[in-house]
């Protein structure tokens, strides 16, 4: 009888705990919903796709230049199987199971890798990173582990290239 009551005490305990960690998710998501707002729609015309699309694990969205303080604002802190495109008009990430987020160009403001993002840490420049302006003005840091790393230099590049010549042609 002893046992029984220590297994279902032990269960309350970790039971009260999920609870807990739950509500603390949910505060987080209430303190950041201001400052996050309404993402950017995906527009109808993207313009010219400008690199192959990669496919890879979306690590989540941070407050920047936090690279561990995780935003909690409807699934943008979920970790999900997606693809990352880049068109002339910004940047499409399609993630499985979780709602389409789009980065327009106007918006980048670096694309960089890192070594870690969002608690997953790599080996060096394991991780590419986006950060982008929100149209609140808040900075976030969007992390992506391709599967295929040997495209990050292409990305670094082309958001380098982006940054330094303007978007002055449309």
């Amino acid at each position: 009888m002893e046992r029984t009551l220590w297994v279902i005490g032990l269960l309350a305990l970790f039971a009260l705990c999920v609870w807990l960690m739950y509500r603390g998710w949910q505060n987080r998501a209430a303190r950041q919903e201001a400052s996050i707002g309404e993402l950017p729609t995906v527009p109808a015309d993207l313009g010219a796709q400008v690199l192959e699309p990669t496919t890879g694990l979306y690590l989540g969205s941070t407050m920047a230049p936090s690279w561990q303080n995780r935003i909690a604002v409807g699934d943008l802190g979920f970790r999900a199987t997606a693809e990352l495109t880049r068109f002339e008009r910004g940047i499409l990430l399609e993630r499985d199971g979780a709602t389409v987020i789009w980065i327009p160009q106007e918006s980048i403001t670096a694309v960089r890798t890192e070594r870690g993002h969002a608690g997953k840490v790599m080996t060096a420049d394991g991780v590419l990173v986006v950060r982008w302006k929100l149209p609140t003005g808040t900075e976030i840091d969007t992390g992506f582990r391709g599967d295929d790393k040997s495209v990050y230099p292409a990305w670094t590049r082309q958001a380098n290239n982006s940054t330094t010549t303007g978007d002055d042609e449309g």
